[in-house]
């Protein structure tokens, strides 16, 4: 365990642990099926071959999970709703039940209203899915709106675009490469609408749940640095560009089949105000021109005609996933979405950090969130407003196209008997939350 203090954040800092709907909850039987099903259905779509039918079961063993969050002495614990299952008849009691159990441990609901979990009947290269997913938030929000006091539309929508849509390794499976940019216009389309849908309802406190990473080029050979440059507006840009400034970053918005003036409309819905901003992180990246043939990145193949190629980055520790261990490109990323966006970033919001590490005894894993969460307290010294920090993740889970292969959880499930059996990180945890005072 460290052997120093954390230092001390600001007053009302949130600490938090997250989850989502398809990798925890099981009771795939009495929902409707999501992308993800089908997904997992197919055979070679998972590495494992395993699907998330059962996961943790967290559907029926909540209580338990509830129970294990007020024991670790969380402020608040952010979970996802499952569109499919609001689909279903019932389907909404059960997320009643659950933020009427975190309520009464004194657990703060935090709700992300899409984490890929797309029903089959929708599809986001159609328009029409964005008002579609406003209708259902506001079902969920006038069910919920006055128990959860804090939203997240959508979870890492880069990701759902680049790895569902474009290189297929995701649900729904898709190849389209840069014609699957209609995928991201229509989950930031969605995205607005949610938030105008929220405050329609009452709800306040919204934010989205951004991936995002430093991007350093393999050396300053023009072709490294202009690959890494194009690579940064991918995964730190396409994105909160338009929700911060209300613009794409240049040449994005040509590719997009709205139109100019359809996107510069669409714009002005994508970009209303966000009360804090969310930020995912794992590692920093480093990308260099194309090297003519594809390669394996993080377990993902990157097809060879991509215009830049991810590098390794040496001199790290890596973690059971291959990603780096680098907590100061935290603070890095930090400063820089500060010094780039200024006054229109809203405050900040660590809604994912974690790592894969085998084993109870999860030394490496403690090492990696004590380093993390010293990165970003640096961050906050530096000025950044940030105002709370949720690992990834409570429990050990269904790990997307890796099945149950990486075990990013402070508490151990075994698949098998479904017993939970928390980890030295979540006594380490523990011992942090209480030591704050």
């Amino acid at each position: 365990m460290a052997t120093n203090p954390i230092p001390q954040f600001p007053a009302g800092f949130l600490w938090g642990v997250s989850t989502s709907a398809h990798q925890i909850e099981g009771a795939a039987d009495v929902r409707e099926p999501s992308v993800w099903d089908v997904f997992t259905a197919e055979p070679g779509r998972v590495k494992d071959g395993s699907t998330a039918a059962v996961a943790c079961d967290h559907y029926h063993r909540y209580r338990e999970d509830v129970a294990l969050l007020a024991d670790l002495g969380v402020d608040a614990y952010r979970f996802s709703v499952s569109w499919p299952r609001v689909n279903s008849p019932g389907g909404l009691d059960f997320y009643d039940r659950l933020v009427d159990e975190l309520c009464a441990a004194g657990v703060r609901p935090v709700v992300t209203l899409f984490h890929w979990d797309l029903p089959v009947t929708r599809d986001w290269l159609e328009r029409d899915t964005a008002f579609r997913f406003a209708e259902y938030v506001s079902v969920v929000a006038e069910r919920l709106g006055d128990r959860v006091a804090k939203w997240i539309t959508l979870n890492e929508p880069a990701e759902h675009t680049l790895l569902g849509h474009a290189l297929g390794v995701h649900a729904p499976g898709r190849q389209l490469m840069f014609d699957a940019l209609p995928v991201a216009h229509h989950q930031l389309l969605a995205h607005g609408l949610a938030v105008r849908a929220l405050r329609a309802a009452g709800a306040g406190d919204i934010g989205i749940a951004n991936s995002h990473g430093p991007v350093r080029p393999a050396s300053q050979e023009q072709e490294d640095v202009a690959a890494a440059d194009f690579y940064d507006v991918l995964l730190n840009r396409l994105f909160s560009d338009p929700l911060l400034l209300g613009r794409y970053p240049d040449g994005i918005e040509a590719l997009m089949p709205e139109g100019p003036e359809g996107v510069e409309s669409d714009l002005k819905v994508v970009s209303e105000p966000l009360d804090w901003y969310g930020i995912n992180y794992y590692a920093p990246a480093r990308v260099g021109a194309p090297q003519g043939a594809g390669i394996e990145f993080g377990g993902i193949s990157l097809p060879a005609e991509l215009p830049f190629s991810v590098r390794e980055i040496e001199g790290h520790p890596v973690t059971d996933f291959g990603w780096p261990v680098v907590p100061e490109a935290l603070t890095e990323l930090l400063t820089g979405f500060r010094e780039r966006y200024g006054d229109r970033l809203p405050p900040v919001v660590i809604t994912e950090n974690g790592c894969s590490y085998e084993g109870v005894d999860d030394q490496e894993r403690i090492a990696y969130l004590d380093g993390h969460i010293r990165a970003l307290h640096r961050a906050v010294e530096a000025g950044v407003d940030v105002r709370g920090y949720f690992v990834w993740s409570l429990l050990d889970n269904f790990e997307w196209a890796e099945g149950y292969a990486r075990r990013f959880g402070l508490v151990h499930v075994d698949y098998a008997t479904l017993r939970r059996t928390p980890k030295a990180s979540y006594a380490w945890l523990r011992e942090l939350l209480r030591a704050r005072g």
